[in-house]
């Protein structure tokens, strides 16, 4: 069982005063390739994203606390059209996911998407950090961890920051030293609680492993009737090969007498591994494709994540999964299937984590190199070229082309 503990500390760094933006051309071209893109969450809700099967959420990272990428992740995938911002279950996270809404908000009119909060019923790989002593760390030491690192985690001179690592554990098999250790840790059950009652958060999801029904039903139970006025409740599961469907029924009956709001199962294929490859989604679509053949399921929306990036459409393409309403519809490819037993897409859609931060973390990372902890409006060619890329992934399941709007 992991303890619980503490959140590490949060970043308390006043960012700059905000300029005056509103006549820049990389801001008027912003809002130029916005609305020729038509974005639907101009107009949808994400309630009908789920159900038309384009929804997307950015995974901000359950474990990940860095309050300026934060902030501005989620003002460029606010623009960008996604329906959900997840992060960490923490108030000064929550309070850059919204900030970096109404920001964007400000700038061009569109709906506010969801916000999310993770937690976890027992160890899970999304709640640990790396750790380690780098006074400890041999002189001529080659910090290979300093190079697999995807979010930049590890100093040239020092050890982990802990408010960028969200667990990866990519660091740990290559030290050759043996030097690095995990440290996991469950979120506070009252503290997320309190989360819930705030009216800028909306959803929840609960990561667990499926086995253990009683530390997931201690946890729900726990949190009481703090979910009561929640637009979504979600639980984040990996493979469990044979035993994933009763698992799934298990954990569905503790919460069904007390659930009051849609539910979604976030199907988590491989781990914070997005960011490795086109392989890395395969695992994803494998699991969504078990998933959409199981008969026996219990209700709520099914939606893909772990190893998910810019091919994971195309792989769900291939298996007849994208946007199709029936398994028959699916196998056949007969979009005019007379045999529909469901208004809703057969997959509900896409969550992206690492590899929506890496592409526009490439950008964020040039702004605050330059100019040290900045919003990225306040440089609006910068926040174009970020846009361009947010949209680029969205768009693969939004099924709009950013391409079009910038040639």
């Amino acid at each position: 069982m992991a303890m619980s503990i503490p959140c590490y500390a949060s970043l308390g760094t006043k960012l700059q005063d905000p300029l005056n933006y509103s006549n820049y051309n990389g801001v008027e071209k912003v809002k130029s390739i916005i609305k020729k893109t038509v974005i639907p969450s101009v107009s949808s809700s994400p309630v009908e994203s789920l159900q038309q099967g384009n929804w997307v959420k950015l995974i901000c990272g359950a474990n990940f606390e860095d309050l300026v990428d934060i902030r501005n992740l989620s003002l460029v995938y606010t623009l960008a059209g996604v329906d959900c911002i997840d992060c960490a279950a923490e108030a000064s996270v929550v309070n850059a996911v919204n900030e970096g809404i109404e920001a964007a908000r400000a700038l061009v009119p569109i709906r506010r998407p969801w916000v999310m909060i993770s937690v976890n019923d027992d160890e899970d790989l999304h709640f640990r950090k790396a750790e380690f002593d780098p006074d400890d760390c041999p002189q001529d030491c080659l910090r290979p961890c300093e190079k697999v690192c995807p979010a930049n985690a590890i100093l040239q001179k020092g050890g982990v920051l802990a408010e960028r690592c969200y667990g990866c554990g990519r660091c740990l098999p290559v030290c050759p030293y043996d030097k690095i250790r995990a440290i996991t840790y469950v979120r506070d059950v009252i503290a997320t609680a309190e989360l819930l009652e705030r009216d800028d958060v909306d959803a929840i999801e609960i990561h667990t492993s499926g086995r253990e029904p009683s530390v997931f039903k201690e946890l729900w139970t726990g949190l009481g009737n703090s979910t009561a006025n929640l637009k979504l409740v979600a639980v984040s599961f990996p493979d469990l090969r044979d035993s994933t469907i009763s698992a799934m029924n298990a954990m569905y009956s503790i919460m069904e007498s007390s659930i009051y709001c849609i539910n979604l199962w976030q199907l988590d294929g491989r781990p914070m591994s997005g960011d490795i490859g086109r392989g890395a989604t395969r695992d994803a679509i494998a699991f969504a494709r078990k998933l959409a053949s199981a008969g026996d399921k219990p209700k709520g929306f099914l939606q893909l994540a772990g190893g998910t990036n810019c091919h994971t459409v195309e792989g769900l393409k291939k298996e007849n999964l994208f946007q199709t309403t029936t398994i028959h519809e699916a196998s056949r490819n007969e979009k005019n299937s007379s045999t529909l037993h469901s208004p809703n897409a057969l997959i509900a859609g896409v969550a992206f984590g690492g590899y929506a931060r890496k592409i526009v973390g490439r950008v964020l990372s040039s702004v605050q190199s330059h100019h040290g902890l900045a919003r990225v409006e306040d440089f609006p060619e910068q926040l174009l070229q970020a846009i361009i890329e947010s949209l680029a992934l969205v768009g693969t399941v939004k099924c709009y082309n950013i391409q079009k709007q910038i040639t």
